[in-house]
């Protein structure tokens, strides 16, 4: 028997514990293995459930498929269980054979420019948990009075941010967005938002898909400079010529952006009136301009905008050219960090675990036994959630090469996890291999000794119902999220009448 933690359960925690399960079953003599998938929040699914956008529907139906991997016999969902706090990394190290470490990325990274701290600048993940309803952000965060806002970058996350701020809130009704926040947006006095980029259009970050969204949205209309849409005109270098010819990502997007610089509207984003001069909120996407000061003296008033370019020796840097935006709000979307696991080795200039494809590595650079890494926390923030899938079975095979006999380097790899069955095995209280190691999970007594009790996955479903009660009662869609840690607690612990 292979007992394995899994700190996190988010795409990256829950695609590991797949693999873990479905690749030692198909080694050519198969090893049973039991996951604990351990998460802070009483809720799983990570960034799928705080993260997307609740008018992505589409990819918030990854939850349908990580749902199945708690659900496997193999499993189990260890909720509100604190890595640092309930438990330590010793702790798990000493109980388990191995630790997968999966927590993501959650902070935003700072812009580094005076007034950066001011009320009305915030980080666009904290902006993002609201809407999605984080049971750590309040559901009174955010009051939506400014006129202007400044959303810096030019990303998904600020494509995501720009969007639910220009939308209509009517098109949330049948979401799961919390029912606060919902309020809050129907009373929104954002009229205009501007997304800003320090870099050309061809080096944008979004996915071409996200960024023709923004021109279908009902009664918005989506301008764009004509000069910043201009791959020459700021780069003196050809880099965002060479992108387009080499990136079809990249060729889509300047589609879209050159029919908004050209002031080609879609006919699909005209007003309820069906007039394409019925726009009643106007979102900006700029380029070759980097934020240099947050203005204001008791709150965000404005900001200083600096005009960048590229030069003919492929230096990038400011002008000298100032600009002042009005703006009475600013969320900075310029990218994710990881935050250091208590205990656990940390490379703070690249702000993940120090790893090799996937093996935790320490002070003296060799890996460290047991000890593994995927995701967000082990690359980086790249990629899309399915990227995670990919990784995660990289790692589980570097684990069970170490510590059940699987494939080494060279020999064939395991098919990755979405190819392979779940193995044919009873439930945890009926199986053999349980019962004989005392019928208990490895973390239950450290759990016991410190009064912990452990959100099962038959409490978080409590929590589902709860919400799709909810909904029903508002006539809202499949769901509406509980907006607060307490209502969350609430629902999968209630109190006996």
């Amino acid at each position: 028997m292979l007992n394995v933690a899994v700190v996190g359960s988010g795409p990256a925690g829950l695609y590991a514990a797949e693999a873990l399960v479905k690749q030692a079953a198909a080694l050519p003599v198969p090893v049973p293995v039991r996951v604990d998938v351990i998460d802070r929040l009483p809720t799983p699914y990570g960034l799928v459930r705080y993260g997307v956008a609740p008018d992505h529907k589409s990819i918030k139906s990854i939850a349908q498929y990580l749902r199945k991997v708690l659900e496997s016999p193999d499993v189990r969902f260890l909720g509100g269980v604190h890595l640092g706090e309930d438990v330590t990394r010793d702790d798990l190290v000493s109980a388990y054979d191995a630790v997968i470490y999966a927590t993501g990325a959650m902070r935003d990274r700072r812009l580094g420019i005076p007034g950066e701290d001011l009320p009305g600048s915030y980080a666009a993940t904290d902006f993002v948990n609201w809407y999605c309803g984080h049971p750590d952000i309040g559901a009174g965060a955010f009051t939506l009075d400014a006129e202007s806002v400044a959303v810096i970058g030019v990303g998904n996350v600020a494509v995501d941010v720009a969007r639910i701020l220009a939308r209509d809130p009517h098109e949330l009704h049948a979401t799961d967005v919390p029912e606060p926040v919902l309020e809050a947006l129907h009373a929104s006095k954002v009229r205009e938002v501007h997304m800003i980029g320090r870099r050309g259009p061809a080096h944008a970050k979004f996915t071409t898909k996200e960024l023709r969204e923004l021109g279908e949205l009902p009664g918005v209309e989506v301008v764009v400079h004509g000069d910043e849409a201009d791959l020459n005109a700021f780069d003196l270098a050809g880099e965002g010529v060479r992108l387009v010819e080499s990136d079809r990502r990249v060729r889509g997007n300047l589609v879209a952006i050159t029919k908004w610089a050209q002031g080609i509207a879609d006919p699909s984003a005209e007003s309820a009136t069906g007039s394409p001069s019925g726009h009643s909120r106007r979102l900006t996407v700029r380029f070759w301009v980097r934020p240099t000061e947050i203005l204001g003296t008791e709150r965000v008033e404005g900001i200083t905008l600096e005009r960048t370019a590229i030069g003919a020796d492929g230096k990038f840097g400011g002008t000298g050219e100032f600009e002042t935006l009005d703006a009475q709000m600013v969320l900075r979307s310029v990218g994710y960090q990881s935050v250091p696991l208590p205990g656990v080795p940390f490379d703070t200039r690249g702000s993940v675990v120090p790893n090799a494809q996937g093996r935790v590595l320490g002070e003296d650079g060799a890996p460290l036994p047991g000890e593994y890494v995927a995701g967000w926390l082990k690359r980086g923030p790249t990629g899309v959630i399915g990227t995670n899938k990919s990784d995660a079975a990289e790692t589980v095979r570097c684990l069970l090469e170490d510590l059940a006999g699987g494939p080494g380097e060279g020999d064939i790899p395991l098919p990755r996890a979405g190819l392979l069955r779940y193995p044919d095995r009873p439930p945890p209280a009926a199986d053999p291999l349980v019962q004989a190691a005392g019928g208990e999970w490895p973390l239950a007594g450290v759990l016991a000794g410190r009064g912990i009790v452990p959100v099962s996955y038959a409490e978080w479903l409590r929590i589902e119902t709860a919400e799709a009660d909810l909904a029903k009662e508002l006539g809202r869609g499949e769901r509406v999220k509980l907006h607060n840690a307490e209502a969350i607690w609430s629902a999968c612990r209630p109190e006996p009448e």
